[in-house]
């Protein structure tokens, strides 16, 4: 069970806001052999061990959470945990940002035939731009970029351990 680097779908609520902001977005995805709906995947993600630990780091600069948070985000009984925040949701989609508006994540379920897609995926909106409009991303967004493709395999492998 290995996570894939995957295009973006064209109509998905990421690839909307990549091409509308000219935003950097990855999605990796995972098959599981059962059906999983989006709050099950969101709620599993957010309350995964891997994921705890940047709960933690995060309360420790002021952005508290709870597995009861994440399981009120998962469903559409809540719009916030710790930095984040809901910005569109779909039936299958939810797509949030994080406080200073830089980054999203984004995460999709696609089921059919007792399976599911679990899609996870993220943006970095440029701060700065060229002067043909072009995107710019910091020498620190390029030095992170291998770090930030590992931790989202990690954090989506171990929601779909989760979901079992």
């Amino acid at each position: 069970m290995t996570p894939a680097a995957t295009p973006l779908p064209p109509h998905s609520l990421l690839a909307q806001l990549a091409e509308q902001r000219g935003a950097f977005a990855d999605a990796y995805t995972l098959h599981l052999p059962r059906a999983v709906t989006l709050a099950e995947f969101v709620e599993a993600f957010y309350t995964t061990r891997l994921f705890k630990v940047e709960r933690v780091l995060l309360a420790l600069l002021g952005k508290p959470s709870s597995d009861a948070m994440a399981r009120a985000l998962a469903r559409d009984e809540g719009e916030r945990l710790a930095v984040w925040t809901v910005e569109a949701r779909r039936p299958d989609e939810l797509l949030m940002h994080e406080d200073s508006g830089a980054t999203r994540s984004w995460f999709k379920v696609e089921a059919g035939g007792g399976a599911t897609t679990l899609w996870f995926g993220s943006a970095v909106v440029p701060r700065r731009r060229g002067p043909g409009g072009e995107a710019r991303f910091s020498g620190v967004f390029h030095a992170l970029l291998g770090f930030h493709r590992w931790y989202s395999r990690a954090l989506l492998k171990a929601a779909a351990r989760r979901l079992g």
